[in-house]
């Protein structure tokens, strides 16, 4: 099996033997994405879909898919759907919630405590994802800081998708949201999880940048400019 690149796409399925490909590389040490685990020596492939790689050595499955599992270091956007004691439970879409400690946002102390409360959105970073210990979410940076991170407040518009959309929303390649944001001012949050967050400055301006994200997923860069610029123009009128 050959090394992937960015023009070769490698399909693999659940069962594929990794290994011989990892060991081909120069570098002895690897990570390991989504889609790929390691039994003992063998690198084994745990999804179907295609082998990506981002350098230096970061491999994973990309496939489409709704089911999240989490994966540390990932942001993710949930909503808070119980308090108990100083931790509050947040629905991520995974098989379990995640715990969110009080003291993990930007400024908190035992005195000066955040105002989170059930049913509020909230954007941010696993500290903790692994199949033996339940998720851990944090609102901070590793430096202490927020970095837009913490309880989405302003109103917006929360929507699901497949978690592909969100991949391909967030790679530098899409043009989607440099071209939307050229005519429609708006603010968005992407989480890993397959939930997108958008507001703009009106309803029929948030709608149009929601169905734009949604439209553009099996979408190719010049199809996605014709699309922005039918939107763009059907909100001025023409």
């Amino acid at each position: 099996m050959a090394t992937p690149t960015e023009e070769e796409h490698v399909v693999v399925l659940p069962g594929d033997i990794l290994t011989d490909l990892l060991k081909s590389e120069k570098s002895s040490t690897y990570r390991l994405g989504p889609g790929i685990r390691q039994e003992s020596e063998r690198v084994i492939a745990c999804k179907c879909g295609v082998l990506r790689r981002k350098e230096p050595n970061v491999y994973w499955i990309d496939n489409h898919q709704k089911r999240y599992v989490a994966v540390k270091g990932e942001s993710v956007l949930g909503i808070v759907s119980q308090r108990a004691g100083d931790v509050y439970r947040v629905d991520i879409g995974a098989s379990v919630p995640a715990s969110l400690s009080y003291l993990a946002f930007d400024g908190a102390t035992k005195k000066n405590r955040p105002n989170v409360n059930v049913g509020d959105l909230i954007y941010g970073k696993l500290l903790v994802a692994n199949k033996d210990m339940e998720p851990e979410l944090v609102c901070i940076d590793s430096s202490g800081r927020s970095s837009g991170l913490g309880v989405v407040t302003g109103g917006g518009f929360m929507f699901k998708c497949s978690l592909n959309l969100c991949r391909k929303v967030l790679s530098p390649k899409c043009p989607l949201i440099r071209l939307l944001g050229e005519s429609i001012p708006f603010e968005i949050a992407v989480g890993m999880n397959g939930r997108i967050w958008v507001r703009a400055k009106n309803i029929d301006s948030t709608i149009a940048a929601v169905n734009a994200v949604l439209n553009c997923e099996f979408m190719d860069d010049a199809q996605i400019r014709i699309m922005v610029n039918r939107l763009v123009n059907a909100l001025a009128g023409f």
